[in-house]
């Protein structure tokens, strides 16, 4: 959740402090702590789950990486990734994709934004990190660079888990001017954000309330399954109720992610499925200027997840008793199956519908992911909305009031639309990267802040 707010904010217009470097170093240092051990094998209880640095190393470290994240290198933006480690983490054999290739410069170099601005095009954001470590006077250096190759990306916009085994040290992720994010290893722990603090503590993709929205895509998915199962022999184990679900949320974070990588920025309206076509037909709050025929292709979405679904099921139960219960952790990592081709063809009809956002104007789709079409314009005849409250957590249970003429026509379009439709989520998805999700909840337009839809995103 973001930070806490001053009371004033809360009730008035006031504009909340900024944040720098030093509010984002006590809170990396508070979420650390509160992080549970990292249970993942090899790495679980080592000397690396401690691997901070003392309170004034960590806030030079990130106010480098700040300063860094200002300047510019023969015109194109300074963006790299860091591992603060030491080279031992990291085997001296092996690479990408399994691995981390890992190569120490002779001479440790000075750890400064200029050092920085000099080797991020070596250290591309989206294949190798630079190397920093800490030595016992808590002096920082560069220590060399390290190539992990692109897989990680897939996770970070919502695809499979990736295979690599990564260490849980103290990972720093620069993308854009004054935008960083701190991990511990895969896990992120803080954002700093156009001078905003968000503690990613919490989830919206993962909020009940979202969960609520989908309910009947959830129950027209279990429905589909079921029957399947009785007319087929194949099953050999039996679904984890949940997997449908969490199936779903992978879904909308590649959506969402891809409409984030292309800097071009996009809208998705979701409906309830019961009153989507009336909406569409009536044109009352919204225009459609591309309608796609009523027939499977645009159902394609739900028919790939009933179809993983039932061959999910299909697999060797991981126990050894029969019928034993395969989800989600089967799903991330078996390979070899017709689920990997499943798996891909979800992939490009997530990447397909993010494509449809470029166009001037929403994508509209119903509750259960069928998209009805593209280049919506909400109408500008429905009434403006003043204000809006901004949830300061997943839940929506905290909120901040703030007026609605500090943000651009697509918010504005999102906030009108959702005081007329009290069932519809916006998604809105900035030129810069923000993520809003927009509804209307407690007699008021709220809206989410989610900044990062997966592992180093930010």
């Amino acid at each position: 959740m973001r930070t806490p707010v001053p009371s004033e904010a809360r009730h008035g217009s006031a504009i909340p402090a900024q944040a720098y470097p030093r509010d984002l170093a006590l809170l990396v240092k508070q979420r650390w702590s509160e992080m549970a051990p990292s249970s993942s094998g090899d790495w679980a209880g080592t000397e690396l789950e401690s691997a901070l640095p003392n309170p004034w190393g960590l806030e030079q470290l990130l106010s480098v990486c700040y300063q860094a994240s200002l300047l510019h290198e023969e015109n194109r933006p300074v963006t790299f990734r860091l591992a603060l480690a030491k080279p031992e983490s990291f085997a001296a054999v092996g690479g990408p994709p399994a691995g981390f290739h890992r190569l120490v410069f002779s001479g440790p170099r000075p750890f400064d934004q200029h050092e920085l601005r000099r080797l991020a095009p070596a250290a591309s954001f989206e294949r190798s990190l630079i190397g920093v470590q800490c030595s016992v006077e808590h002096e920082l250096s560069v220590w060399g660079l390290v190539h992990s190759g692109p897989d990680w990306l897939r996770a970070a916009r919502g695809g499979r888990g990736i295979g690599q085994m990564v260490a849980p040290v103290l990972m720093v992720a620069v993308s854009g001017p004054g935008r960083v994010l701190v991990s511990k290893g895969t896990r992120t722990l803080a954002v700093l954000a156009g001078g905003t603090l968000i503690d990613l503590a919490t989830d919206v993709f993962a909020a009940p309330w979202l969960a609520t929205v989908f309910e009947n895509l959830y129950a027209a998915q279990w429905a589909e399954h079921t029957k399947w199962l009785k007319r087929t022999s194949a099953s050999r184990s039996s679904l984890a109720p949940a997997f449908g679900r969490r199936l779903h949320e992978h879904v909308l974070r590649r959506v969402v992610a891809t409409i984030r990588g292309t800097r071009h920025g996009g809208t998705l309206i979701i409906l309830p499925e019961s009153g989507a076509r009336q909406q569409v037909t009536n044109g009352s709050y919204f225009k459609l200027k591309y309608q796609f025929c009523d027939e499977e292709p645009r159902r394609r979405i739900f028919s790939l997840t009933i179809r993983i679904m039932n061959e999910l099921t299909k697999l060797k139960p991981p126990g050894p008793e029969p019928g034993a219960t395969v989800g989600w952790a089967e799903y991330q990592t078996v390979t070899g199956t017709n689920l990997a081709a499943l798996d891909e063809a979800l992939f490009e009809v997530a990447h397909f519908v993010a494509m449809l956002a470029d166009v001037d104007g929403a994508v509209v789709l119903t509750d259960r992911l069928e998209v009805l079409g593209f280049g919506a314009e909400v109408s500008g005849a429905l009434p403006e909305v003043e204000s809006v409250n901004r949830s300061l957590n997943a839940l929506g249970t905290e909120c901040s009031n703030e007026r609605t003429d500090r943000v651009g026509t697509r918010h504005r379009s999102s906030y009108r639309l959702c005081q007329q439709l009290h069932d519809a989520l916006v998604i809105v998805v900035s030129q810069d990267g923000g993520v809003r999700f927009v509804r209307w909840q407690e007699g008021a337009v709220t809206y989410f802040d989610q900044i990062a839809t997966g592992p180093w995103e930010v």
